[in-house]
């Protein structure tokens, strides 16, 4: 597949060498492709995996529970890049822990495949674990394609797998969930594996194209790391077990005795992932400053993504139950929604990096604190904008799909404002002893903002009634002025970088 998309190397001596993807080593067609189907299999599942909870044919919940588990799902996918990452840097190196990714992934979606309400959430539990395994290696691999940092083509090939990213994710709600639907949920789900069986086709047909770095495994665990790392392994499954056990044979077993330790632990483990690093003693006063402003930036994330990631499933359900969805008289799945953010993604990405790059020539460029700001108060403005259609539907009508449309818009652009720079000042703001893990902890703001939904969800929080969406819409606007009020000081405390 990705053979058509090549053209003879005008730079011998890189990865693949003998053909280029776009100008890019080879081997980006093969991450490219790969990324792609995995993206297009989990946005697939995704679309339609709240609409499958509250559904009279799929398991019938009320929205509050179906919230609660499309909310720990995403945070158990998030939490899971940290173990991703440890398992590629100590046991079996980036290239074999995606190969073994891609396979979980898929077996994840074949289980939701199978026309049983018990095995269901097995296969949502082992899509977050390969989703884990994968998000956390496959960026890392991209990056081993180019000459360290200073390779001119690096910044324009991690565009090139960001483009990937956002077809998969375009077309996905558009095949399966149409599928799922309106033919059958568990082909919908079964098209999801077919997607990841794909990617993983064409990894493993086209690994020959990576860099060899990218077998390595930077810090092996010894012998004796090994045989203590499974024993404790195997000291907290049997824990789990046995309590489980307990509490299943006792009778009083309900879905919360699964969900709530989920959630707790999404809430606790970034807390204490950042806490850990802010007490490093080794840690310099500079390095120590840095991590102060960047807890701003790291709760600031928290709340985006809290509201951000409502779009899946709270609007989304909304959309199910209360709104017209229908373009000139025609109508279409709810799941079609999802494709909206990854096309806006696309078409707006690159107005945005022009937008950023000729305020920077002029000397006006806005500060991190400043994106943050903007980001908040944007994804603030979706929820104010959300209370439109609530009230149409609360007077007894359909809202038109054109809301949630604008819905959508409104988000984008915030996360165009806020997650890119995100990332971008994580790995600036990193201190060096822990450069490689700070993306993981980038990710934990995703963590910590979608357990809390779950957490308000599990409740029973009504997340569609007028009174939280402006709440939240509130926290939000507040959370970006609080940001701007001590943007000069966290401007301080962010030290050289800029």
């Amino acid at each position: 597949m990705a053979s058509s998309l090549t053209k003879d190397s005008v730079r011998p001596g890189t990865p693949g060498s003998e053909k280029t993807f776009f100008g890019h080593p080879r081997g980006l067609a093969t991450l490219f492709m790969t990324e792609m189907w995995e993206r297009f299999s989990y946005y697939g599942m995704k679309a339609l995996l709240p609409l499958y909870l509250v559904a009279p044919g799929g398991l019938h919940m009320n929205a509050a529970a179906a919230t609660a588990i499309y909310s720990v799902y995403l945070s158990l996918v998030y939490l899971l890049t940290l173990p991703g990452g440890w398992f590629a840097d100590r046991v079996l190196g980036p290239r074999r822990t995606v190969a073994v990714a891609g396979t979980v992934i898929m077996l994840g979606h074949l289980t939701l495949a199978l026309p049983s309400a018990g095995t269901f959430f097995a296969g949502l539990g082992l899509v977050a674990i390969g989703s884990g395994l994968l998000k956390a290696n496959i960026s890392t691999m991209v990056g081993h394609l180019y000459d360290g940092p200073d390779d001119p083509r690096r910044d324009g090939g991690f565009t090139l797998f960001y483009i990937g990213i956002n077809l998969g994710a375009f077309a996905a709600p558009l095949v399966i969930g149409t599928v799922g639907q309106d033919v059958n949920w568990h082909i919908g789900f079964a098209l999801a594996a077919v997607g990841m069986g794909l990617g993983l086709a064409q990894f493993l047909l086209g690994t020959r194209h990576l860099s060899s770095r990218s077998d390595i495994v930077p810090t092996p665990l010894t012998a004796e790391q090994k045989k203590s790392t499974l024993t404790k392994s195997a000291v907290w499954a049997g824990v789990a077990a046995v309590f489980y056990a307990i509490v299943g044979f006792s009778g009083v077993y309900t879905l919360n005795w699964l969900l709530v330790p989920i959630t707790a632990a999404g809430l606790l483990i970034p807390v204490l992932v950042i806490a850990r690093i802010k007490r490093d003693r080794e840690l310099d006063r500079a390095d120590q400053s840095k991590m102060t402003a960047y807890i701003w930036f790291f709760v600031a994330a928290a709340v985006f993504w809290m509201i951000y990631d409502q779009g899946g499933s709270t609007v989304s359900l909304f959309a199910d139950a209360s709104a017209k969805n229908t373009v000139f008289g025609w109508n279409f799945p709810v799941s079609w929604y999802q494709s909206v953010n990854p096309v806006m993604i696309m078409a707006l990405a690159p107005v945005f990096a022009w937008a950023w790059l000729a305020l920077a020539r002029r000397g006006k460029e806005p500060s991190t604190a400043v994106k943050f700001t903007m980001g908040l108060v944007l994804i603030g403005a979706s929820f104010f904008l959300f209370l439109a259609p609530l009230a149409i539907a609360d007077g007894g009508h359909k809202a038109a799909a054109l809301w949630l449309v604008a819905v959508y818009f409104v988000q984008t652009v915030g996360e165009l404002t806020l997650s890119p720079v995100g990332l971008s000042v994580t790995t600036k703001m990193a201190p060096a002893k822990y450069a490689s893990q700070m993306m993981g902890v980038w990710f934990l703001a995703v963590t910590a903002g979608d357990a809390t939904t779950g957490l308000l969800s599990i409740a029973g929080v009504d997340l569609n009634k007028t009174g939280i969406v402006a709440l939240e819409a509130a926290l939000a606007v507040l959370a970006g002025v609080a940001v701007w009020m001590y943007r000069r000081k966290v401007g301080e405390l962010m030290g050289d970088v800029h």
